[in-house]
């Protein structure tokens, strides 16, 4: 955050942090400085910050990942690309609105036709990199791993089971093995392949449900393989709410959402879990338009500036390719400062 904001004075205060340790330690210091704002980090902070700052007329953001983050995962402390800032709500939270949720609501996209050719030059720029959030995932041949194809196929997107937008975005408390079994009986005599969540497959997040017991009804991806690959050969996505259901969207497969993440409601996805507020149908382009576009923030970490959302692609597309490059004679690549190690 010290890069992203250079022209100010970052200050971070611990989390679990305690009401009466706000009262002591904090409030005066954000009241002391007209020039405060307030950030929190998913809902890291007090539960009462975001009345507090709203009492005081002091700007508020809720900050998260952006939909094109990095080569390695999060969870393994790797800095974002891009970070969402938003005065609502956690953009995942589908109990109310979010900045996010009010660009697709109520911005004029069919005024605006350089947006949707903007949007439409990125997504074709996506698939031809086979960009996705994280791209760690190994380059496979899903021919050979799936077998061969000899009817439908659907992918089941497993999830990190405590993660919050799960807890924020779906009323009923699906685990991905709840997911597989609800595929297997809408289909038929579909293959049903689950790829399990990439932090649960290298060890960085434990499941609560356990594969082994729906083995029995679908083939479960031992190996973290790219999303765009395992997206080959594929006719329907299930998933609860995550992001990966929007990048199926993308490459024009059906996709069935047991929650409400934020790309479901505009008429594009089989919602489980409708909601009363998005009434507005939109295209993929438009919708690709308010989210990767208008709503978050891009950093070049080798610059240290801000960027567009097409340099953004273009640069973890050059991280992407030295990382997995089978030729390098570099033994790792830091995804995100571009610094090597041999």
């Amino acid at each position: 955050m010290y890069d992203w904001f250079p022209e100010k004075e970052v200050i971070f205060a611990p989390t679990g942090l305690w009401p009466i340790e706000f009262e002591i330690n904090w409030k005066w210091r954000i009241l002391s400085d007209r020039r405060a704002e307030v950030m929190a980090w998913q809902y890291k902070g007090l539960p009462q910050l975001k009345n507090f700052c709203a009492r005081k007329n002091i700007p508020f953001h809720y900050v998260e990942d952006g939909f094109i983050r990095s080569v390695s995962l999060g969870a393994l402390e790797t800095p974002p690309m891009s970070l969402a800032f938003d005065r609502q709500d956690m953009y995942f939270n589908a109990n109310g609105p979010t900045d996010l949720e009010t660009i697709l609501s109520i911005y004029d996209f069919d005024g605006d036709g350089d947006l949707q050719l903007r949007a439409k030059a990125l997504i074709e720029k996506l698939l031809s990199t086979g960009l996705s959030k994280y791209n760690s995932g190994a380059n496979v041949a899903v021919e050979e791993l799936y077998g061969p194809k000899t009817g439908k196929r659907v992918l089941v997107i497993g999830q990190v089971e405590r993660d919050a937008s799960i807890a924020y975005g779906s009323r009923e408390k699906y685990n991905n093995n709840d997911l597989v079994r609800l595929a297997y009986r809408e289909n038929p005599g579909a293959q049903i392949i689950y790829k399990p969540h990439p932090e649960v497959l290298q060890g960085t997040a434990q499941p609560t449900s356990d594969p082994n017991l729906i083995r029995g009804i679908c083939k479960v991806l031992e190996e973290n393989i790219s999303l765009a690959e395992s997206f080959r050969t594929i006719d329907h996505v299930y998933t609860i709410t995550s992001l990966s259901g929007f990048e199926a969207l993308l490459r024009g497969l059906k996709v069935t959402t047991l929650g409400c993440p934020f790309y479901s409601g505009w008429g594009l996805t089989d919602d489980r879990q409708p909601t009363d507020r998005r009434t507005r149908k939109l295209t993929v382009e438009q919708l690709f338009a308010g989210a990767y576009i208008l709503y978050p923030r891009y950093f070049d970490p080798i610059a240290k500036e801000y960027i567009d959302v097409e340099r953004a692609i273009e640069l973890l597309a050059e991280m992407k390719a030295a990382y997995i490059s089978p030729n390098s004679s570099l033994r790792s690549v830091d995804a995100f400062t571009g610094a090597v190690e041999d």
